[in-house]
């Protein structure tokens, strides 16, 4: 409850919270709401959005509600971007959290295996995976985390390697704690806050990439996304665009709340460390 406290005190930190939480709302309730398949034909074909009741934001080409696509695609947008972001974090903090405490030979290996996926772009990384592999949601979120976990390993490493000389390590290595256990036990902890700062850009970074994974053809084809929603909309652009705009706001709506709250994060973490030094 403090951290969240200290999260909401910013303005930022208070929007993002709020528009994530409206998007998890919504996500949650999508199930119960709209039970159907949101794949399934529902009405008309291109009934413009609140010309109808039953059809509040209209129907696509093929007559599937949009309002119900958009509302099962926020699960797939946020479940697709919270398990990347987990992912690679996960991979990249035990990776970096082994270079920096180690140090040598292995920090060497395991640094010029984070340069080799740090230099390709990420996307291009995704796009190469999913375009080979398949395309289930799994292989998506596997593709996005491996084009994500570079910055995390850094980052931690760069932690490690100012905490490892400390007083209570030393004691740890005094009493005979196993070396592994020094690293995830005592070290990680301390080191791992500036790291999930990362994770509201991850997490962005994430959702974009999903969609457009899905824009070019290449999303779960049994899953809504929005990406597969503003798709869709393309090939009617003209004569119906709340085809593409409806999922593009939703789209944008999704990454700014994650924006603000990365923001609040980073404000709460900066509070934190000024008090601190106090």
């Amino acid at each position: 409850m403090k951290a969240l406290r200290s999260l909401i005190a910013s303005p930022e930190g208070l929007a993002g919270f709020i528009i994530l939480a409206a998007l998890a709302a919504v996500a949650l309730a999508a199930p119960y709401v709209f039970p159907a398949d949101p794949l399934s034909i529902a009405g008309g074909p291109l009934i413009p959005p609140f010309s109808d009741m039953a059809f509040p934001l209209g129907t696509d080409r093929l007559g599937r509600d949009v309002l119900a696509g958009l509302a099962h695609g926020t699960r797939a947008s946020l479940a697709v971007g919270l398990a990347a972001a987990l992912t690679a974090i996960s991979l990249g903090t035990i990776i970096g959290t082994l270079a920096g405490f180690a140090s040598g030979l292995i920090d060497e290996a395991l640094m010029r295996v984070t340069d080799a996926f740090q230099i390709v772009p990420s996307f291009l990384m995704a796009l190469a995976l999913v375009s080979t592999i398949g395309t289930s949601m799994p292989i998506v979120v596997i593709a996005i985390a491996l084009g994500a976990w570079a910055d995390p390993a850094r980052l931690t490493r760069a932690q490690v390697l100012s905490i490892r000389e400390s007083d209570y390590v030393a004691s740890a290595r005094t009493i005979g704690m196993h070396p592994l256990e020094i690293a995830f036990r005592q070290i990680l902890p301390n080191a791992l806050p500036p790291v999930l700062a990362l994770a509201a850009i991850i997490v962005a970074a994430a959702v974009l990439t999903e969609a457009a994974l899905s824009f070019l053809g290449l999303g779960d084809p049994n899953i809504v996304t929005w990406g597969s929603m503003i798709a869709e909309g393309r090939n009617v652009i003209r004569s119906a665009p709340f085809l593409s705009i409806i999922p593009g706001l939703g789209l944008l709506t999704l990454v700014l709340g994650v924006y603000l709250l990365g923001e609040g994060i980073n404000l709460a973490l900066a509070r934190g460390n000024k008090g601190g030094d106090e």
